[in-house]
């Protein structure tokens, strides 16, 4: 386009012109010029000419154009209402064309009007001016709405949804009982009045509604019916009803004159609609805590494998199982104390199998396993963005154990600043998840186990006392294997039994010889020790026989009731004697030797007349021993007369 030819098209074009106008080249197939109304109208906002061809918006209108683009050119001008031009996002417009073939040129000045609007603006202008001349006054719209009521009176006072009249201008024409009944306003109320400043002038969530943006309102410009199912209607009392509603236009001799409207009360919709949210959110929740006890019953299967029964006769079993027998029925709490190694998981399970819970999880908290600042979450659960890493609900283990038994394993490990949030549920079963304000109540019996003396904790301020008062309801003793020697043939007939199935070696035996050995050894890692041996054993034999002759190597046998005194350490040992000690007897030697300084220093392993001093050896060296021997130095402590013992159990 020559400079000549672009000013006569901008003359053309009008400059601001509220026509949307273009120029097109139908021979390039180009869109050359548009200005403002018609950029606005196509959603133009790229630089003029377009690349792309002009047909690419013509979709199937493509055949109409040539023919109409031929008349253009062989007229000068043209019209057409038959076209559809898509816009730059593709959404199609129905247009009235108004084209004008520029002089000396191959290009076309075209006018496009949106149909859509253009009948709108004319029905609006005929139904003024038809009001203006009297033809269709006011007084006819109000017949038509008398019309519509009369005709439709048993449906409208039968209908169960709300029912009302609206003329164009939005007054209310006539109202239907229903309507009366849930909008709380009485026909004399609404009739005459405009509906949406009386009850639809508000959002739900108390924003303002304007009237231009009101889809009822829609109706009577655009004719179209409109649908609406999460807006809120409002009651004479204030409050906000859900409602959804269909705007229905209404045409009087092809003139459109008003609207009626149908509403539905939604609440109890919306109460069903919420009770389902909450109650798929209750299965989830369920599901999630189903999932998590069912790892958890996993690990009771396993525990269950590993630890089938109490086995033993002696009086220390029979003890055991008789405390165990008037506990289990009751909901106390119980403290189980005792050397690792001794079986304390095993008796809180047959507390839990005996008790009215056991058809509920016995869910285990190994607290010594829990890092410091995941306490509190592991206990209680969480909520999504409690935290970083917090990306969703999560209950507690004191959740999972509702209605069961929760088994704190190391109970002396939990922080001190969490114990009283645990003294908390003891007392009033109610907790709150981390980053949750809602208190939640549980039904939770709990046994702990620890293998360390709570009440010197306590003393060293390291351990509640108000705790472990909760906790140590019903105290139990877990005995170490060590004073219960008599049980060892038994408790090792009964891991071989279970090794020879899980390994799949069968006939496997031990020689009497050698269970002598296995009841010679002071076994300081208890019945954990016992059993890994067992297994070791059974996965080494060639000959199917169990050999346990290298246990005492360098161990020397229990030491009972030995009270020797302890020799110098610069006392000198007869060369004939030493020549006739074997390993064996050296080590028992050792052994007597520092049980009998233990005896003299009271107890007392290092410092000034301690056991180590006695013996000439350093502290830690004489610790080593004593842990290797199993020997617990507080069975030497002296005490005060008249002064029961108190009782010291490790876990």
């Amino acid at each position: 386009m020559d400079e000549q030819q672009r000013t006569h098209a901008a003359a053309l074009m009008g400059g601001f012109s509220p026509l949307a106008m273009i120029v097109v080249d139908p021979y390039a197939d180009k869109l050359l010029d548009a200005n403002s109304a018609a950029c606005e109208l196509l959603n133009i906002n790229e630089a003029l000419p377009l690349k792309a061809p002009f047909s690419h918006r013509l979709s199937a209108s493509l055949p109409l154009w040539v023919s109409f683009t031929d008349e253009t050119l062989v007229q000068k001008t043209a019209w057409s209402d038959d076209l559809v031009i898509l816009d730059m996002l593709r959404q199609p417009y129905r247009v009235e064309v108004y084209a004008q073939h520029i002089e000396d040129s191959s290009q076309l000045l075209l006018t496009l009007i949106d149909r859509n609007k253009a009948e709108q603006r004319r029905a609006k202008a005929e139904l003024g001016r038809q009001h203006r001349q009297g033809e269709v006054g006011w007084q006819r719209v109000e017949q038509v709405f008398e019309r519509i009521e009369k005709q439709n009176q048993l449906i409208l006072g039968a209908a169960g949804e709300g029912i009302y009249g609206l003329d164009a201008e939005g007054k209310t024409t006539f109202v239907n009982p229903a309507a009366e009944r849930i909008l709380g306003w009485s026909t004399e109320d609404m009739v005459g009045h405009d509906a949406h400043l009386m009850f639809h002038h508000t959002h739900a969530d108390g924003s303002h509604f304007p009237v231009q943006q009101c889809p009822i309102h829609a109706s009577f410009s655009d004719g179209q019916v409109h649908h609406v199912d999460n807006e809120v209607f409002w009651h004479k009392n204030g409050e906000a009803i859900p409602v959804e509603y269909t705007s229905t236009p209404i045409f009087e001799m092809g003139r459109l004159v008003g609207a009626v409207v149908l509403f539905r009360d939604i609440r109890e919709r919306k109460r069903a609609e919420q009770q389902l949210r909450d109650a798929l959110a209750e299965v989830e929740s369920l599901k999630q805590r189903l999932e998590l006890e069912n790892e958890y019953l996993q690990e009771e299967i396993k525990a269950e494998l590993n630890h089938r029964d109490i086995v033993g006769n002696s009086p220390a079993v029979a003890k055991l199982i008789q405390q165990i027998e008037l506990v289990a029925p009751t909901s106390a709490n119980v403290l189980i104390s005792g050397e690792s190694g001794t079986g304390k998981e095993l008796i809180a399970r047959a507390i839990h199998a005996g008790s009215s819970r056991s058809d509920r999880p016995l869910i285990r908290v190994n607290c010594a396993a829990i890092p410091r600042d995941l306490f509190e979450s592991e206990f209680f659960g969480h909520v999504k963005g409690a935290f970083t890493g917090a990306v969703q609900d999560r209950p507690g283990r004191f959740e999972l154990a509702h209605g069961g038994t929760l088994f704190l394993d190391e109970v002396g490990e939990i922080p001190l600043e969490l114990q009283s949030k645990l003294l908390r549920v003891l007392q009033d079963q109610q907790f709150e998840r981390v980053g949750d304000n809602r208190t939640r109540e549980v039904d939770v019996r709990v046994i702990a186990a620890t293998n360390r003396d709570l009440r010197d904790m306590i003393e060293e301020g390291h351990f509640r006392e108000d705790l472990y008062f909760r906790l140590n309801v019903f105290p139990i003793d877990s005995v170490p294997l060590r004073k219960r020697i008599e049980d060892v043939p038994l408790l090792a007939r009964h891991f071989l039994q279970r090794a020879c199935l899980k390994f799949n070696k069968p006939g496997v035996r031990i020689p009497p010889a050698q269970l002598e050995i296995l009841q010679r050894y002071p076994w300081p890692g208890n019945i954990r020790e016992l059993e890994n041996i067992i297994e070791r054993q059974v996965i080494v034999t060639q000959d199917r026989r169990l050999m346990f002759d290298d246990l005492l190597l360098g161990e020397p046998p229990r030491a009972i009731g030995l009270t020797n005194p302890v020799a110098p350490a610069h006392a000198s040992v007869e060369k004939s004697e030493t020549l006739l000690l074997t390993e064996h007897a050296l080590g028992q030697r050792q052994r007597e030797s520092t049980i009998a300084a233990l005896e003299r220093a009271g107890g007392k392993v290092s410092g000034a007349g301690g056991a180590a001093e006695l013996l000439g050896i350093k502290p830690t060296t004489l610790a080593s021993r004593l842990n290797k021997w199993g020997i617990d130095t507080r069975e030497f402590r002296r005490r005060e007369p008249h002064l029961s013992p108190r009782h010291h159990a490790l876990d």
